[in-house]
This record gives structure tokens, C-alpha cells and sequence, in this order.
């Protein structure tokens, strides 16, 4: 497992000094590229100098003890050393294991989450903008940037549909696992019977694209424009501004009306086409690399029932791990770091034991 490390801290210490290198910091462009594969690879290389210093220590105490002449102090104190050298190996070789598994290159790219309401008419509505707050109030309180890119509201306050932006480093890696179907049981808002009812909503995220790796053919877009529509009130657009994007080949459509700037409308649209048709080129390729392997905690198929919000009960339930919390107050609150830690760990031992099989 380890006989690559070497050569990761040679070229670790080879970044380093290119980010000295007066030149490369002047070339943005390469600079960030390199800050970036140095940012990925340090927690990598100074676990394996733990590692290593822990391998030293071990044959130091190692020596002392097999040296008859040493005396007893001396050998009990080589004895702890001995123990605490052990334990630490044990420790950082299981680190390694983890930060050796191929990263995910999407990880630390902004994301895009497309919010549409499923089953349950008006109910469905209400409880896709209780999602959109919900990932709101996570997002901030990871420090990531949030901004609604496009919307559909209805006239209780929900919507069919909305599409927002999370910016900030890391942000696919803490939201990637929401993709999916999630189901919501309350009374609702409209219900005057006090009955419970299912609904769903469905949750897109998708990895932002980057320009260099996805770049749209203007050709193959038709381009309409609008008059905006919405829930009412004294704002609504009195102008064509809204936007209507078809991507030809593959016939995906995306509209955006929220901004009263026809411009503003059309550089959103097409955010929210890269990021889609960006999707699908990945999974077209994930398919063909590993077609037969599915995921411990799951495809993250939209068709995919992933998690169940039961308030009467007050309880949250993941349907991919097994996972149920009796806090929904709090989650729906936005605190999801529990459900979503539970969900990279369970990520990463299906990994750890496809990479020992």
C-alpha cells in the first residue's frame, strides 16, 4: 500500500518549490493548479511522516531493548516508546488507507441543486422550499456562499421547481450524496383534517463546470426569450427578459426568469445547461468504467428513494445506510452534519473494501 509514498512526498516537496518559483507565481493559471494538486496531497504526506517517524522510533526502542547492558529505567521507558510506536503505526497506516482511495474529482468544485417538487401537489411544493432552506442553513453554516439561480414559486410560499448555486471549497463533497428522492410525511398546511400525508421532492447535485473541461457549442442551443411568470404581486416582469435554453442534441431545456436582466437570465440559464450536460458526460463514463459495481450507499439515481422525513415521529430516516435520527427539528434547521458524515463514511468503507477485494 505504501510503496508509492516516497515518490508522493518527492513530488510534494518538487511543488513546493516550484510555489517558490518566482515565475510560477507570476502564471495564475499554473500556480492555482499547482497550489491546488499541493493543497491535495499534504494531509497524504504528513501522515506518512508520522508514519515514518513512528517506524524510527519503533526500531530505536527496538535496539534498547534487545541491549542487554541498558538499565531498567532506560528499558522501561524503550518499552512505552515501544507501545506508543506500535499504536501510532497501527493509527496513520489506517489514515493512509482512507487518503490512498482515489479521490473524487469533483470534490471540491462548487455545486448546483435543482429542487423539484414530486408527489403531492401544493404539500410536495411546500416541502421542496423547506428542503431549499434547509440546505440553505447548512450551507452557511459551513461558510459556503449560496445564490438561487432560478426559480418556480407557487403561492403558499413553495415551489415546483428551483435551481441555487454553493460556492466554497469542498462543496460537492458535503452535498453529493442528496441526490435522490425524499420523502416528507406531515399534516399539511392545507389540510384542515389534520390527516397525514406523503409527498417527495426530488434533488439534483450537480458539479459545477469548469470552462476548460466544458465548453457548449453555441450552435446547438436555441435561444427564446419570454415574458416572466410567477406567484403575483406588484414585480412581475413586464418585459421579455425571462430565458428559454434547448440544448439541440440532447433536447434539455432550461429556463431562467428570476433577474429582470434578459443578460443576467441567460448567463444563469446556461450555469445551470454546463453543469447538467457535464452530468451526464460523467456518468456516461463512471458507467463504462464500472458498469456492474454499485455503491454501499447507493447510485445516487434521482429515481432513488433516499430518505424519509416523518414528523409526526420527529424522526429522519436514510434508507441507504440504515441511518435514523429522532432529531428532525434540528436537521430540517439545516443541521445535517451527522447524516452527512455517516454518509461519507459508509462511502468510504464500500470503497476500502472494493480496493481490498
Amino acid at each position: 500500500m505504501f510503496e508509492n509514498l516516497a515518490g508522493v512526498e518527492s513530488r510534494f516537496l518538487e511543488l513546493e518549490q516550484q510555489l517558490a518559483d518566482p515565475e510560477v507565481v507570476s502564471d495564475i493559471k499554473q500556480y492555482t493548479a499547482l497550489l491546488k494538486e499541493h493543497k491535495n496531497m499534504t494531509p497524504v504526506v504528513e501522515t506518512y511522516r508520522v508514519y515514518k517517524k513512528a517506524e524510527e522510533d519503533l526500531e530505536e526502542a527496538k535496539a534498547i531493548l534487545d541491549d542487554s547492558g541498558s538499565d531498567k529505567e532506560f528499558r522501561d521507558l524503550a518499552q512505552e516508546e515501544l507501545t506508543a510506536a506500535k499504536e501510532t503505526l497501527e493509527e496513520t497506516a489506517e489514515q493512509l488507507k482512507i487518503l490512498l482511495l482515489p479521490r473524487d474529482p469533483n470534490d471540491d468544485k462548487n455545486v448546483i441543486v435543482e429542487i423539484r417538487s414530486g408527489a403531492g401537489g401544493e404539500e410536495a411544493a411546500l416541502f421542496a422550499g423547506s428542503l431549499l432552506r434547509m440546505y440553505t442553513m447548512y450551507a452557511e453554516a459551513q461558510g459556503f456562499k449560496t445564490e438561487v439561480l432560478s426559480s418556480n414559486p407557487t403561492e403558499l410560499g413553495g415551489y415546483k421547481e428551483v435551481s441555487f448555486e454553493i460556492t466554497g471549497d469542498g462543496a460537492y463533497s458535503r452535498f453529493k450524496f442528496e441526490s435522490g428522492v425524499h420523502r416528507v410525511q406531515r399534516v399539511p398546511e392545507t389540510e384542515s383534517q389534520g390527516r397525514i400525508q406523503t409527498s417527495t421532492a426530488t434533488v439534483a447535485v450537480l458539479p459545477e463546470a469548469d470552462e476548460v473541461e466544458f465548453e457548449i457549442n453555441q450552435s446547438e442551443l436555441k435561444i427564446d426569450t419570454f415574458r416572466s411568470s410567477g406567484a403575483g404581486g406588484q414585480h412581475i416582469n413586464k418585459t421579455d427578459s425571462a430565458i428559454r435554453i434547448t440544448h439541440l442534441p440532447t433536447g434539455t431545456v432550461v429556463e431562467c426568469q428570476d433577474e429582470r436582466s434578459q443578460h443576467k437570465n441567460k448567463e444563469r440559464a446556461l450555469k445551470i445547461l454546463s453543469a447538467r450536460l457535464l452530468e451526464v458526460e460523467q456518468q456516461k463514463h463512471k458507467d463504462e468504467i464500472d458498469s456492474a459495481r454499485r455503491a454501499q450507499v447507493g447510485t445516487g439515481d434521482r429515481s432513488e428513494r433516499i430518505r424519509t422525513y416523518n414528523f409526526p415521529q420527529g424522526r429522519v430516516s436514510d434508507h441507504r445506510i440504515g441511518l435514523t435520527l429522532y432529531k428532525i427539528d434540528a436537521i430540517m434547521n439545516g443541521n445535517l452534519d451527522e447524516l452527512i458524515d455517516a454518509l461519507i463514511t459508509a462511502d468510504t468503507a464500500a470503497k476500502l473494501e472494493a480496493a481490498g477485494e
